[in-house]
């Protein structure tokens, strides 16, 4: 038992590095597009934006500028992915036990096992929404502080040295610093991670009815569009809060402190259309990390069960 849930972590684990390295130049732009202050970039169209953006990364730091602030992204989702998978299968586990949250699929033909190919617990829709939600918060809180870090880094806002530095830099201006942006970060991370899981357990119950799992490779194709499907749907809802959050983390000025007051500057500057800086790049890297994680751990869950 205890070498099982040591893999998961360590499936969980690689599963957060990869996506990061790979992915981090689309949580860098993101960054820098939700930065900005005032109406400068309305004459510009979104993806002009984009590629501007990048060409002055690249003309200033060459393409490992891309790149800048993978090590606190690192630090923030190796064990950020690591633990919230793991709690939140753990968590799923025990909601399974009761009758309110637990959910027994029957299938056309008799059948109550999975044909998906899942081996997590199946919970109801209110189940899945709690468990993902709560998690997702629980471990949001306990990392906010390298996620202040990755989007100070991943900013040309702030000229930090050295993560170490960085890190003394906020701990010293106290609680207030380290938990900056916990509420934008809560408001988007419980219902993205709530509605995930509710759109991901029912897509793939929906795919199941369609072409059931007859290997591992079919498995997982039906795990990665479930989840990527999931993401999409969860990253559009929730990304007004992700620009709040980004904006109260990194822009120092009195119109970005506070959750309400940094919502009433973006409004009066950009009006609705500013509450969506960054979403093409955010909804791109949300699929792509969704889709990858998500087989990755239900194929490890799968093999460690067949072996």
């Amino acid at each position: 038992m205890l070498a099982n849930k040591c893999s998961q972590v360590w499936s969980c684990a690689l599963s957060g590095f990869a996506t990061t390295v790979c992915l981090q130049p689309f949580d860098l732009l993101k960054t820098r597009l939700q930065q900005g202050d005032g109406k400068a970039r309305l004459p510009q169209v979104h993806s002009s934006l984009i590629l501007s953006t990048t060409r002055d990364i690249i003309a200033k730091n060459g393409l490992r500028g891309l790149w800048r602030g993978t090590f606190p992204s690192l630090v923030r989702n190796v064990p950020g992915v690591a633990l919230y998978m793991t709690s939140l299968t753990q968590l799923r586990t025990f909601l399974a036990r009761t009758p309110y949250f637990a959910l027994v699929k029957k299938y056309p033909d008799g059948a109550t096992v999975n044909k998906n190919g899942s081996v997590l617990p199946s919970l109801t829709s209110q189940g899945n929404l709690m468990a993902g939600a709560t998690t997702r918060v629980a471990v949001g809180f306990l990392l906010n502080p390298f996620s202040v870090l990755k989007a100070r880094f991943e900013s040309n806002i702030y000229a930090y040295q050295s993560f170490s530095g960085a890190l003394l830099s906020i701990t010293r201006q106290g609680p207030s610093e380290l938990l900056r942006g916990f509420l934008a970060s809560s408001l988007r991370d419980a219902p993205y991670a709530g509605l995930f899981m509710v759109f991901y357990e029912g897509i793939k119950g929906e795919a199941s009815y369609l072409m059931p799992a007859s290997s591992s490779s079919h498995a997982a194709l039906i795990h990665s569009v479930s989840a990527a499907s999931a993401g999409a749907i969860a990253t559009l809802a929730t990304h007004p809060f992700d620009v709040i959050k980004t904006k109260v983390q990194v822009r120092s000025e009195d119109r970005y402190h506070g959750f309400f007051r940094t919502i009433g500057t973006i409004w009066t500057q950009r009006g609705i259309a500013g509450y969506f800086d960054g979403a093409s790049l955010r909804l791109s890297r949300k699929v792509l990390s969704s889709a990858i994680g998500w087989a990755v751990y239900e194929g490890v869950l799968m093999f460690m069960r067949t072996t």
